[in-house]
C-alpha cells in the first residue's frame, strides 16, 4: 500500500515481538482495534501485555474492565509475573448487574447501557489515556439486547475517541456470534483468537488477523502459547524468507567411501532422506554428518522427537563421538521435542531461530514419522514441513530428514511421498547372511548430480560408521532376503575394505 513518506504511520508494539511482526511492524497508532474469541483464549492476556508494554514505554494506559473485578485482574497479572501498579484499572460494574439497581419498569437498553455508557466516556476522558483497553463489549451488547442499538452505541464510543490520539483494544468472547460480526465493519482491525483441544496433550492455540485497514500484514493463522509472562507468538512461515544468497559447495560426511556414494557428497541447500527400517543405522548416519559439520566449525542442530539427549549422548558415544562436549562448546544444538506439547508453528519457529539467531549449517530432524504421528489432528502437517524445507534451502542449510519405513524386512513401505520432501534419497536395508543381521547402504535419487547406483556394506562399530566394499554377489538385497548369484560362492564376510 502506498504511504505518504512525509506523513510516516506512527506504530506502537503489543509487547510482543513477534506479533509486531505479522502486524508489520505493530498497531497503528490512535485507531481502534477488536481482540475477539471465545472464553480462554487468551484474550485478556494479550491486552494486559499491551497495556504493560504501554507502561514500560512511559505511556498513560486505561483498563476499563466490565467482566472482571480489579482483583480478578490483578490476580491474572500476579500469575504472569506483571504488575498493574503503572497501569490505571477501572472496574465499572454493569448496573444491571448491581443487585440494588436492578428494575423492571424500563428496559435495560433504555437506561442502563446509556448510563454505562457515559461512564466510560466520563472515565476516558478524565484519564486521557495514550492506551486504551476495554474488557468487553460481551456486557455491552447484553445491555442493548438490540444488535442496532448496540452498534450505534460502539459507533458513538468509536466518533468519541476520534481526535483523542488514544490506541484502543476491545475484547469480545463471542457470546453472540451473529452479532458479533457487526463490529468488523466499525473497528480498523481485528484479531482473532481461538483454540483448539487435541485428543490427547495440551491445547493448541492460534491467531489470525481478519483485518487491518490501511496496513500490510502476515496473513493466515499463526500458532501462539501463554507462557508466564508473556504471549509467545509464532508467525506463520514464508519459504522466500530465506535469502538464497550462499555459494554452491558440497558436504561432506567425513566418510570417503559414503561420499563416493554420493557422488562426491551432499549438495549444500538441499533436503536428503534417511530412509529404512527400525535399527537399520538411520539416525546413527545422521549424527555422522552433525559431527563432520562440527569438525569444520559449523553449526548443527538436531530436533529429536523419538529419544532423549542421555540416550543420545550414550549411543554416540558406542560410536566413538562425543555429542556432550560438541553441545557443551556450542557447535551442535540438541532440542528434545515434546510431541504431546508442541504445535507445528512452534516447531518451525525454533528450527527458524537455530537457524537466523546461530548460524546453522545443517539441521536434522528426527524423525518424521514422529513429527506426523505426534499431531494427528492437523490437516496440513506435509505442507508446513514441505515451505519449511523450501525456507532451509532457501537460506543454505543442508537438512537431513530420518524417516522409519513400516516392516524389518521383505518390502518397507515409506508412510509418505518422498520426492514432495526430499533431494536425495539414501537407502539403508537390512538383510540375513552368513546367519547374521548385516546392513546395506544405497543411493536411489540425487537431484543435484550423479550418484553411484551400487549397493555396499554399513556398519556400526565402536571406531565409527563403516561403509565397506560393493556387494556384488547378491541379488534381492533391496528386499531384505537376498540369495547369491553364483551357486556356492562364499558369502562376503562382514568388514571388506573397512581396514583399508
Amino acid at each position: 500500500m502506498a504511504q505518504d513518506p512525509a506523513e510516516p504511520e506512527e506504530r506502537l508494539s503489543t509487547g510482543s515481538p513477534e506479533l509486531d511482526r505479522i502486524l508489520n511492524g505493530g498497531l497503528v497508532r490512535h485507531r481502534l482495534y477488536l481482540v475477539e474469541g471465545t472464553a480462554g483464549t487468551g484474550k485478556t492476556t494479550l491486552a494486559l501485555q499491551f497495556a504493560i508494554e504501554g507502561a514500560a514505554q512511559g505511556e498513560k494506559t486505561l483498563y476499563i474492565t466490565l467482566a472482571e473485578t480489579a482483583e480478578e485482574l490483578n490476580a491474572a497479572a500476579r500469575s504472569h509475573g506483571w504488575s498493574l501498579d503503572p497501569i490505571e484499572v477501572y472496574e465499572l460494574v454493569p448496573l444491571e448487574a448491581r443487585i440494588d439497581r436492578q428494575q423492571t419498569v424500563l428496559q435495560p437498553s433504555e437506561v442502563e447501557l446509556g448510563e454505562t455508557m457515559q461512564l466510560v466516556c466520563e472515565r476516558i476522558e478524565a484519564a486521557a489515556p495514550d492506551r486504551l483497553v476495554i474488557d468487553s463489549l460481551s456486557e455491552l451488547r447484553l445491555l442493548a439486547r438490540d444488535p442496532l442499538r448496540f452498534r450505534r452505541q460502539i459507533l458513538a464510543l468509536k466518533a468519541f475517541l476520534s481526535g483523542r490520539r488514544c490506541t484502543t483494544l476491545v475484547l469480545d468472547d463471542l457470546t453472540v456470534l451473529p452479532n458479533g460480526l457487526q463490529m468488523h465493519s466499525i473497528v480498523h482491525g481485528v484479531l482473532s483468537l481461538e483454540q483448539r483441544h487435541r485428543g490427547y496433550g495440551a491445547v493448541r492455540r492460534r491467531l489470525h488477523v481478519l483485518k487491518m485497514r490501511g496496513s500490510p500484514f502476515q496473513s493466515g493463522h499463526h500458532d501462539f502459547l501463554i507462557a508466564p509472562g508473556r504471549i509467545c507468538v509464532f508467525p506463520s512461515l514464508i519459504a522466500e524468507e530465506g535469502d538464497g544468497a550462499f555459494p554452491p559447495e558440497t558436504v561432506s560426511s567425513g566418510l570417503p567411501e559414503l561420499d563416493s556414494l554420493l557422488g562426491g557428497g551432499l549438495a549444500r541447500g538441499t533436503v536428503t532422506m534417511l530412509i529404512g527400517p527400525s535399527g537399520s543405522g538411520k539416525s546413527s548416519l545422521a549424527l555422522q554428518y552433525a559431527m563432520a559439520a562440527v569438525g569444520r566449525e559449523e553449526s548443527a542442530a538436531i530436533f529429536a522427537f523419538d529419544e532423549t539427549f542421555a540416550t543420545f549422548a550414550e549411543r554416540s558415544v558406542g560410536l566413538g563421538f562425543d555429542v556432550r562436549a560438541a553441545v557443551a562448546g556450542g557447535h551442535m544444538a540438541w532440542e528434545e521435542v515434546q510431541p504431546t506439547r508442541i504445535s507445528p508453528g512452534e516447531f518451525v519457529w525454533r528450527v527458524r531461530r537455530q537457524v537466523e539467531d546461530r548460524g546453522v549449517r545443517l539441521v536434522v530432524i528426527d524423525s518424521l514419522n514422529s513429527y506426523l504421528a505426534a499431531m494427528p489432528e492437523e490437516q496440513m502437517l506435509m505442507l508446513q514441513m514441505h515451505e519449511l524445507l523450501k525456507y532451509l534451502d532457501g537460506s543454505g542449510v543442508t537438512t537431513l530428514l530420518v524417516m522409519a519405513q513400516h516392516g524389518l524386512a521383505g518390502e518397507p513401505h515409506a508412510p509418505v511421498d518422498l520426492s514432495f520432501l526430499s533431494d536425495a534419497i539414501v537407502l539403508l536395508r537390512l538383510f540375513e547372511a552368513g546367519g547374521e543381521v548385516r546392513k546395506a547402504i544405497s543411493v536411489v535419487k540425487k537431484r543435484s548430480g550423479v550418484h553411484e547406483t551400487a549397493i555396499r556394506e554399513y556398519r556400526l562399530t565402536a571406531e565409527g560408521i563403516r561403509v565397506g566394499p560393493v556387494l556384488p554377489d547378491f541379488s534381492g538385497l533391496l528386499s531384505g532376503t537376498p540369495a547369491t548369484l553364483a551357486q556356492g560362492a562364499p558369502v562376503p564376510q562382514p568388514g571388506g575394505s573397512d581396514a583399508d
